[in-house]
């Protein structure tokens, strides 16, 4: 267990994924700092004081950092700048001198991944051995929390998945494997822990679980990799955005999503949770990392 005077520093906090670290934190009544863009967006909690802390800001990161052990890094907002972005926060946190880094990457992270937004990650990775800064990685699958924000107003959920499986994860799960690294993290210095659910679903069993959670008739109707861009083209969105968008489900199609692994049970202690349960609990979608 993680010794009472430790410093810990989380990102993200004014989002879903950082507030449910944060939120574990300070009710293990323990003090952190939080960063945020905008402070007053943080949540206000016991023992956790809100800074200035924009990942494009060198030196009001070092600020923040400085004299602090443990480090939650959510990646930042999809953006072109994302990767320039990660890299001034990990610079930050090497001169500051940050004791263990916690980052939260992507399942597969690869320079060559499907998934677009993958590759940010892979590179994020490599920045931060390159700093020399003690580091953990947790890669996240798709989160189950999404889902829903996947159907359409008719009902439908629409990507050139095929039959392919991803092995969705909970947000809450996430938050868990973070606290139990971030409050111990020595034994895990130096390792990359790829985090799943606990069975890989395709999109028609993801539409099923959607209807029997829900109550409302959910269906997958499959588009090759042409129709999915021509489907989006109306949202006038950069390519790098669409590429993204139907990355997500090229990248279940070929089965870079389907692992299922044991490492939320590994780190916390506790079985994954299924995509049905995190419906039941009526979590808010987020987009995947």
């Amino acid at each position: 267990m993680a010794p009472f005077d430790a410093t810990y520093a989380i990102t993200g906090a004014s989002g879903r994924l950082g507030g449910r670290v944060a939120r574990r934190l300070a009710a293990a009544g323990l003090a952190q700092t939080l960063l945020a863009r905008t402070p007053s967006r943080a949540p206000e909690l016991p023992g956790a004081i809100a800074v200035p802390g924009a990942y494009d800001d060198h030196e009001a990161l070092v600020a923040a950092l400085r004299g602090t052990d443990r480090v939650l890094m959510v990646s930042a907002s999809e953006s072109p700048d994302r990767l320039r972005d990660h890299r001034t926060f990990v610079d930050a946190a090497a001169r500051a001198g940050v004791a263990h880094l916690v980052y939260i990457s992507f399942y597969g992270a690869s320079p060559d991944a499907t998934f677009t937004l993958a590759r940010d990650h892979w590179h994020t990775e490599q920045h931060i051995r390159d700093a020399g800064i003690p580091f953990t990685f947790l890669r996240d699958n798709l989160y189950a929390d999404f889902m829903p924000a996947l159907v359409g107003a008719d009902g439908a959920i629409r990507g050139p998945g095929g039959d392919g499986r991803a092995a969705l994860i909970a947000q809450d799960d996430i938050a868990d494997a973070a606290v139990a690294v971030l409050r111990d993290p020595l034994p895990h210095a130096g390792r990359t822990y790829e985090l799943t659910g606990p069975e890989a679903l395709t999109l028609t069993e993801v539409a099923r679980t959607l209807t029997a959670v829900g109550g409302r008739p959910v269906t997958y109707v499959p588009e090759t990799t042409e129709e999915a861009y021509a489907s989006r083209a109306i949202y006038g969105a950069p390519d790098w955005q669409v590429d993204a968008w139907v990355s997500t489900y090229t990248a279940i199609a070929d089965g870079s999503l389907a692992t299922v692994t044991t490492c939320v049970q590994d780190l916390t202690g506790h079985r994954a949770t299924s995509l049905a349960e995190v419906l039941r609990t009526g979590t808010e979608g987020s987009s995947a990392p």
